[in-house]
């Protein structure tokens, strides 16, 4: 059975563009796998902590010497990090928040990015665990930022899932939306266009 898992990670609940357009991806992609099993993580509803010194104690400390705010946020990420792994496909949407992901979505990259079961460090250098697994990043942005130096989202994501190994990702871009309903309009369509190229 095909598992996907989808991160919702925009502020907005109501017209968010990045949910939905990550909600059409995924219906195409239920489409070609009828076993899937769908997760849904919504951290704009729901967001995690952000990596604090109870998390770092949780990962870092002899288990004997944690307390239980430590030992909790320590199987909190364990559990994301198992969610990931059992993945076989993982959909982000991910809106643009002044030229970069949401802090949301970071907090979820700082919990799943853990030494030991995403990635270890050898002596050549850090290798990712977390491979064999398609991604798919929805991004709604106002302006065009696809291949400008403005763009820190996709080149950040890019860097972060490689880190872990996943270098197999594609972003489907919904852009302009803020310059006008003409080229709104053209960056609805193009991200539509993209969404039915997937297999």
């Amino acid at each position: 059975m095909t598992q996907i898992l989808v991160l919702h990670t925009s502020a907005r609940r109501d017209g968010s563009l990045s949910r939905e357009y990550t909600e059409r991806l995924v219906e195409r992609l239920r489409a070609s796998h009828a076993d899937a099993k769908v997760v849904i993580r919504d951290l704009g509803a729901e967001p995690l902590p952000h990596l604090d010194e109870t998390l770092l104690g949780g990962w870092m400390k002899p288990a004997e010497q944690q307390n239980e705010a430590e030992r909790a946020a320590a199987a909190r990420a364990a559990g994301l990090v198992d969610e990931l792994l059992t993945s076989d496909i993982v959909v982000i949407g991910s809106a643009m928040y002044n030229f970069g992901i949401t802090s949301t979505l970071k907090a979820w990259l700082d919990h799943v990015l853990q030494a030991g079961r995403t990635f270890k460090y050898t002596e050549n250098g850090p290798v990712g665990l977390a491979g064999d697994r398609k991604v798919y990043v929805v991004t709604a942005r106002g302006g065009r930022y696809q291949g400008s130096p403005l763009d820190h989202q996709a080149p950040y994501l890019k860097t972060a899932l490689g880190f872990i190994g996943i270098d197999d990702v594609e972003f489907v871009h919904v852009e302009g939306q803020a310059m006008g309903e003409g080229e709104a309009a053209k960056g609805r369509a193009e991200a539509e266009e993209s969404i039915a190229q997937v297999a």
